[in-house]
C-alpha cells in the first residue's frame, strides 16, 4: 500500500513539469499563429490555429483560435467557412460581450455573401436581446449596410438616420435616392409616347428610332385600314408595329434598370474607397 502511494506521489511530481510545459509550448504556438494573422498571412494561420486547437488539451483557446479562424477566413473571403468557425467560436464565448462581438462578425460575413435576409434576421434577433444605447446603434449600423448592399437604399437611408440624422452614409443613401431613375414611370411613358422612356434614361438614339420607327409602322397600319387593306393592316400592326411597340417600352423599362445598377454601384465604389468608418 505504501509502495502505491509512493509510486502515484511521484507520477503527480513528474507529471507536474511536464503538464507546464506542455501549456508552454500551446502558449507559444498561439503567439505563432496570432503572428501570422496580425502580418495577414491568413492561410498559414488557419492551419497554426487549427493545429493549436489539436493540442491544446485544456481548451484555454477554442474561443481566440477559432474566432481568429474566422476572421482569417473573412479576409480571404471564404465566408461560408468563416460562418462555421465564428459560430464555434459564439459557442465557445466566455462572455456576453464575445458573444454579442463574435455574433456581429456573422452578421457582416452574411452581408459580405449577400445573404441579406438572414444578415436582417440575425439583426433583429440581436436588437431582442441587447438594448444598451451602444449596441442599438451599432445594430442600426449593419443594417444599413445590409440594405446598402441589397440596393434597399431608402430603408438603408432610415437605419443611418436613427443613428444620426448627419451620417456620412445616410448622405450617400440620399444621392442614391435623388439620383435613380424610376423605372415604372419610364415604362409607363413610353405606353403613351414610345421613345419618351428611352430619353427620359439618356439613351436618346434609342428613343428617337423607337418614335421613328412607331410612327412610321403605325401610319402603314393605319393607312392600309383606311383603305379598306384590313388584312394587311393586321399584318402590319401584329407583326411589325406590336413588335417596335413593344420593344420601345422593354428598352425604357431595361436602360432605368441599367442606369441604377450603374448609380448603386458607383456609390458603393465611392463608400468603399473615401469612407473612413467600420465596414464589414
Amino acid at each position: 500500500m505504501l509502495n502505491s502511494i509512493k509510486y502515484m506521489f511521484i507520477a503527480i511530481v513528474l507529471s507536474s513539469p511536464l503538464r507546464v510545459f506542455a501549456q508552454e509550448q500551446i502558449d507559444i504556438q498561439y503567439k505563432y499563429a496570432d503572428s501570422l494573422f496580425e502580418n495577414q498571412q491568413l492561410f498559414d494561420a488557419i492551419t497554426e490555429f487549427k493545429r493549436l486547437l489539436f493540442f491544446d488539451k485544456e481548451e484555454r483557446y477554442l474561443f481566440d483560435a477559432n474566432s481568429k479562424i474566422g476572421l482569417s477566413y473573412k479576409g480571404g473571403a471564404k465566408y461560408n467557412n468563416a460562418i462555421f468557425y465564428f459560430k464555434k467560436a459564439e459557442k465557445y464565448s466566455h462572455s456576453e460581450k464575445q458573444k454579442y462581438q463574435t455574433a456581429v462578425q456573422i452578421i457582416r460575413v452574411n452581408i459580405l455573401r449577400g445573404t441579406t435576409e438572414r444578415a436582417l434576421q440575425l439583426l433583429n434577433s440581436l436588437e431582442r436581446k441587447y438594448k444598451s444605447p451602444t449596441e442599438i446603434r451599432e445594430i442600426n449600423y449593419w443594417r444599413g449596410w445590409a440594405f446598402m448592399f441589397a440596393d434597399r437604399w431608402e430603408e438603408a437611408d432610415s437605419s443611418f438616420a436613427r443613428i444620426n440624422p448627419n451620417h456620412p452614409l445616410k448622405k450617400i443613401c440620399e444621392e442614391v435616392i435623388d439620383n435613380k431613375y424610376s423605372v415604372t414611370f419610364a415604362k409607363l411613358i413610353s405606353y403613351i409616347l414610345p421613345g419618351v422612356g428611352q430619353f427620359y434614361t439618356g439613351h436618346f438614339v434609342s428613343g428617337l428610332m423607337s418614335l421613328s420607327w412607331n410612327i412610321f409602322w403605325g401610319y402603314l397600319t393605319v393607312n392600309a385600314f383606311m383603305n379598306d387593306r384590313v388584312f394587311d393592316g393586321m399584318a402590319i400592326g401584329n407583326l411589325l408595329w406590336f413588335r417596335f411597340y413593344r420593344g420601345n417600352y422593354q428598352n425604357a423599362e431595361k436602360f432605368a434598370v441599367q442606369k441604377n445598377i450603374s448609380i448603386a454601384n458607383k456609390a458603393l465604389r465611392k463608400v468603399q474607397l473615401e469612407y473612413k468608418g467600420v465596414k464589414p
